[in-house]
């Protein structure tokens, strides 16, 4: 990064009607800033929104017209002008004149007479207060942008965890991509849906909720990967004993994804596959396995899941029967 080799002079606006006054501000800080003048308050307003506009306003507060408090008080309304630091000059040393000032937002006050020394000093702390403000502020939007792009890369990174490891489920299969694709929709539908018109899932279905049910819902079948072909590829009905083999896939899958849940957090995105894989083939009244959890015992994942799974299975054909119609 170049550094400069001086540094750039600060802008300062004098505010006052009487030109003895402001001729005095203006000999005593010429050298140090670049210092413009205005002898009444829609001059100093004007000034104030052109560029490049002041670091700094000296504002007198008994002027005609527009006295400095309500200069002060357009400042503050106005966008472009509302972070300019102000500091009061004036001959009012009363209390209640400075806190109608500083409540109004102005920063400092200067008393008449002038004292250089004290004035000098005030106008550099302010400069360099707004100064730390803005550095602050330049940070800040830096650091969201940081954040932000940390959140896409995440996400991402997410996305194409899930996929690779349901390219392995797809490897097995040849219909379970297809199924894939067809039933992650089905759980975006059924989460919209129970979102709108049922207000107990609206706080939990938020759409970061739903994306990464829509994304977890890819890893449902992943335990399938350690059923043995024989089981998984056969072209009949499975028997009684081949069928208890191929339940074990949700234990299989949700053993795996719990154990690399372990390694990136209980808050990760594999929360809602891990749920889905274990629970999406239990049934409200207990019947279902690998568990035989009943109702609102199993995860509001896995009952979402059940549903899209089963309904994908009774439109699609299978060896025992025709596909069913939506209607049916």
């Amino acid at each position: 990064m170049e550094i400069p080799l001086f540094e750039e002079k600060k802008n300062i606006l004098i505010v006052d009607d009487i030109i003895s006054s402001a001729s005095l501000l203006y000999e005593l800080i010429k050298n140090d800033y670049n210092v413009q003048i205005a002898l009444d308050g829609k001059k100093a307003l004007s000034l104030a929104r052109q560029e490049p506009q002041p670091d700094l306003i000296l504002l007198d507060i008994r002027m005609p017209e527009m006295d400095g408090y309500e200069v002060c008080r357009e400042l503050r309304k106005d966008g472009r002008t509302r972070d300019i630091p102000v500091i009061f000059v004036t001959a009012l040393s009363e209390g209640e004149h400075e806190t109608q000032g500083l409540e109004l937002g102005g920063n400092d006050y200067i008393a008449k007479p002038i004292n250089p020394a004290i004035t000098r000093v005030r106008i550099k702390h302010q400069l360099e207060l707004k100064d730390a403000r803005e550095y602050l502020k330049n940070q800040q939007v830096l650091l969201e942008k940081t954040i932000q792009q940390r959140t896409r890369e995440l996400s991402l990174t997410q996305e194409v965890t899930i996929h690779c490891m349901a390219s392995l489920a797809e490897t097995r299969d040849n219909e379970t991509g297809n199924h894939i694709l067809r039933t992650r929709n089905y759980i975006r539908l059924l989460c919209v849906a129970l979102r709108k018109r049922y207000p107990d899932y609206r706080a939990f279905l938020d759409d970061r909720t739903i994306e990464l049910l829509y994304q977890s819902a890819m890893l449902h079948d992943i335990g399938k990967v350690g059923i043995p072909d024989r089981i998984l590829l056969k072209p009949e009905k499975l028997t009684d004993e081949e069928f208890e083999e191929m339940k074990k896939h949700t234990i299989l899958g949700g053993d795996a994804l719990k154990e690399a849940e372990k390694r990136l957090g209980t808050n990760s995105f594999l929360r809602f596959a891990r749920e889905i894989a274990y629970t999406h083939h239990e049934n409200w009244d207990g019947t279902g396995y690998p568990a035989g959890l009943k109702g609102r015992a199993i995860p509001l994942a896995g009952r979402i899941m059940a549903l899209a799974d089963v309904y994908d299975a009774l439109i699609s054909k299978r060896i025992y029967k025709p596909p069913f119609s939506h209607a049916q």
